[in-house]
């Protein structure tokens, strides 16, 4: 009886630990919720971007200026990510003009605009307003300028024209950079 259950417990804690061994890593990553789906660490911007029900639209937008294979590269990037919400406050036909492929380079633009080299974390962006007095100035992979503020706790985006867009949900890690959801689509000069 004594060799049959030193038996079942040595079976026990091996299989245990196999167990253990063939888990995903990504059941053991600390993910944020995007749109319905979890956001894992582990993966690149595109790989987590496309289960989120919320970002359809940016997707579609990544997909038409042929930036998914950019995206999936090593970076890092810091992507201000518009909700689907978001271009829909564009003016009626905007979102179906910029897909058209004749607006490749006008929408190539947009979305570039939205990115900006390095992982920057949001508490990095605060560190950098507090330091700036009260406004941050990152340079976007398009070229131009975005501005940023605080508000309370909130980041606040600023495009060349004016126009406000807020972080509402920061720092969703990626295995080459970060993500940041906004709810306003921010446009060049």
């Amino acid at each position: 009886m004594t060799i049959r259950l030193a038996t079942f417990a040595a079976a026990l804690a091996l299989g245990t630990a196999t167990l253990v061994s063939t888990m995903p890593s990504v059941a053991q990553e600390m993910t944020k919720m995007v749109g319905g789906a979890a956001m894992y660490p582990s993966k690149n911007i595109i790989e987590n971007a496309v289960n989120s029900k919320d970002h359809t639209t940016l997707v579609a937008a990544v997909k038409a200026a042929g930036l998914v294979e950019t995206l999936q590269g090593a970076g890092p990037f810091t992507v201000f990510a518009p909700r689907n919400a978001a271009f829909a406050k564009l003016p009626k036909g905007t979102v179906e003009t910029l897909l058209m492929p004749a607006n490749k380079a006008a929408l190539t633009g947009v979305l570039t605009y939205h990115v900006v080299s390095g992982r920057v974390t949001a508490q990095q962006l605060m560190a950098q307003v507090k330091q700036g007095g009260g406004k941050a100035m990152l340079k976007t992979v398009q070229g131009e300028t975005l501005t940023v503020m605080q508000k309370g706790n909130k980041l606040i985006l600023e495009d060349q024209k004016g126009r406000k867009s807020t972080v509402t949900i920061a720092d969703v890690m990626q295995s080459n950079g970060v993500i940041h959801v906004v709810d306003t689509v921010l446009l060049p000069g």
